[in-house]
């Protein structure tokens, strides 16, 4: 009886190879076509990936702007005044070298952002730049940090740096006791005081990290900057010192190290177009590089007033 598998006819194989059996895979022309497709799909990605991480690390800064905003805020309602943005002798001006008492604003909030253990980690009978407080200041705080930014997180010595500072201006000036910010020299300013209002009064924005200031804790231009500069060292500047960018050469060496310890420059963020700022009513707004000069200083000048439209910035 014949087998019932030699009554099934073998179908023949669409593809065969050399020695006749069946070929599995793609050819060469296939496969350069298939990697091809796959780096156009990748091309096309890219882009819409970048950016919805820029959205992320966006508003994780604008979060964190926010929080400070807070402790602003409860900081203010304790002692009915704003921390001072710099912590001194006399009227200023506040060099950028790590010399004198120099503790800044940011040491006033941390225990309105649960960071009181780090508070009382430092000795305030001392200078912040005592050996006794250095290890104090190599606390990363990543509320202090902008996510975009990739500047060094911390120094040679693994103080640790911000991507934050307050307003200490509407100028490019020393930090002093004379400034027209709300966070200086010394400053004791009331929100009775912003009498151009809370909302349309800068109180924090982003600055380009360098990793090369003396970090979060100093009330120096680490931590205070003003709008006398233009966004991220573009724009309206003709002449001097581009903040966190190019600098000119000094027309006379013999004063260029003073000028430089004077000098604290603007804002700027690693965020395409502009940079997150906290107003003094808690909001955290996107202002755009384009900004006009007046009305950039107009924005951190407590008391000029005059009334800003937001469509200005």
């Amino acid at each position: 009886m014949p087998s019932r598998s030699s009554d099934v006819p073998h179908a023949a194989p669409l593809l065969s190879g050399e020695d006749g059996g069946p070929r599995f895979g793609f050819t060469l022309i296939e496969l350069l076509v298939v990697i091809a497709i796959i780096a156009v799909l990748i091309a096309l990605l890219l882009p819409a990936v970048q950016s919805a991480r820029e959205a992320a690390r966006r508003a994780q800064c604008l979060n964190n702007l926010m929080q400070i905003g807070i402790a602003l805020q409860n900081y203010e309602g304790a002692f009915e005044v704003l921390p001072p943005g710099s912590v001194g002798d006399g009227n200023g001006p506040v060099l950028d070298q790590p010399k004198g008492y120099g503790f800044g604003w940011m040491v006033g909030v941390l225990p309105y952002m649960e960071l009181k253990n780090v508070y009382n980690h430092f000795n305030y009978k001392i200078g912040l730049y005592d050996q006794a407080n250095l290890t104090t200041r190599t606390n990363l705080v990543r509320s202090f940090l902008c996510p975009s930014d990739s500047g060094a997180v911390r120094d040679s010595q693994r103080v640790a740096m911000t991507s934050y500072a307050g307003v200490h201006h509407d100028v490019e000036a020393p930090i002093a006791a004379d400034n027209h910010g709300v966070l200086f020299l010394n400053s004791a300013i009331s929100y009775e005081k912003i009498t151009d209002g809370s909302s349309q009064t800068i109180f924090v924005g982003e600055k380009l990290n360098n990793g090369l200031d003396q970090g979060w804790a100093s009330g120096t231009r680490s931590s205070l900057r003003n709008t006398g500069t233009p966004l991220a060292g573009g724009g309206w500047r003709s002449t001097g010192v581009v903040v966190d960018g190019p600098e000119t050469k000094p027309l006379d060496p013999k004063e260029a190290e003073e000028a430089q310890l004077r000098y604290v420059g603007g804002f700027g963020s690693r965020h395409p177009g502009g940079a997150n700022f906290l107003f003094g009513d808690g909001s955290v707004r996107f202002i755009k590089s384009t900004i006009g000069a007046n009305v950039f200083q107009l924005l951190a000048n407590r008391a000029d007033g005059e009334a800003i439209d937001s469509d200005q910035y």
